[in-house]
């Protein structure tokens, strides 16, 4: 019979962690305590996020590798898009005392991939038994001396651009959700997104107004921005690049492939809000911030409200 978490014990399991831990010069004490403690650079920033199996993945979907990369690489896309610098993550692991310790050692492997790709540590976390499996990211962030970017800051004639991919998870999840494994790009972009690191930022050294994350999907998050700066945002349809992949899954689902950008969310691209002589040229604008006069704040494509899917929202 495959070795069980049940079998291994709570301390030989953190132990199985801890042995592999690089940590990078911020920290001053690492796993091992009752806390971590991190040598910071100005304001610090805190993020967490919660993912639950068969809410937010399918072990017959992902691996555990897979799973591991992607909590850890949707924590610390919410410190970029604060235009932050990630620095640390704390994981909190739930799991049936049934779960095959290969599991877990898959899931710590993609944990620390993605953590040394992101150039951070892994400061410490929790294990604990459940009925399935829940995973709880703490993501740490410092500003260095520059100013955070909100959802609020978005000014009347700035540009709206992204940095990242647009629609490829929620095409991936479409494929999926169908019993199929190809066009595999889009596949793998649902199973482990690519963050685009540095990003955050690059948006603050080019003196974006606003910035986040794309989580939930293009529409709805960028609802978030006309609402908390009191604007409506423009997007121009025209600009949105479509790929082939999308646009075969798109046919073959009955969909219109804009819709996977506009409503689909955990690629975790960024957003964010630009004057207008002032766009990186690894950013791609897609629209322009428009003053409200006597509409009410939202998104708006090609002059008109988007009738289509926004994107997700729990309960």
């Amino acid at each position: 019979m495959p070795e069980t978490l049940a079998d291994i014990g709570e301390f030989a399991l953190i132990q199985r962690i801890t042995a592999q831990v690089v940590t990078g010069p911020q920290v001053v004490l690492g796993p091992g305590d009752d806390a971590g403690v991190l040598n910071v650079d100005g304001l610090v920033v805190v993020s967490t996020d919660v993912m639950n199996e068969q809410v937010h993945f399918r072990r017959d979907w992902s691996s555990a590798n897979n799973i591991g990369h992607r909590c850890v690489a949707g924590g610390l896309a919410d410190i970029e898009a604060m235009g932050a610098v990630p620095t640390g993550v704390l994981l909190g692991l739930s799991a049936p005392g049934s779960t095959e310790v290969s599991w877990f050692d898959d899931f710590t492997a993609g944990v620390l991939e993605e953590i040394d790709h992101a150039h951070v540590s892994l400061m410490g976390g929790d294990l604990s038994q459940a009925d399935s499996i829940s995973i709880a990211v703490t993501a740490l962030g410092e500003t260095r001396g520059q100013p955070i970017l909100t959802r609020r800051g978005a000014k009347v004639g700035d540009i709206v651009a992204y940095r990242g991919r647009l629609g490829y998870a929620a095409a991936g999840l479409a494929v999926l959700s169908r019993g199929f494994r190809s066009p595999r790009e889009l596949v793998n972009a649902y199973r482990q997104p690519q963050v685009p690191y540095g990003a955050g930022g690059e948006a603050v050294r080019y003196g974006a107004h606003a910035l986040m994350d794309i989580s939930d999907g293009l529409v709805a998050d960028l609802t978030h921005i006309a609402w908390g700066s009191q604007v409506v945002v423009g997007l121009d349809s025209s600009t949105i690049d479509l790929p082939e992949p999308l646009k075969a899954v798109a046919h073959a689902t009955g969909r219109d492939p804009l819709d996977f950008v506009m409503a689909g969310g955990e690629d975790h691209a960024l957003v964010g809000c630009f004057p207008p002589d002032s766009l990186p040229q690894s950013w791609k604008a897609i629209g322009e911030i428009e003053d409200p006069q006597d509409r009410d704040p939202g998104v708006v494509v090609d002059g008109e409200p988007w009738l289509g899917e926004t994107g997700w929202s729990h309960f």
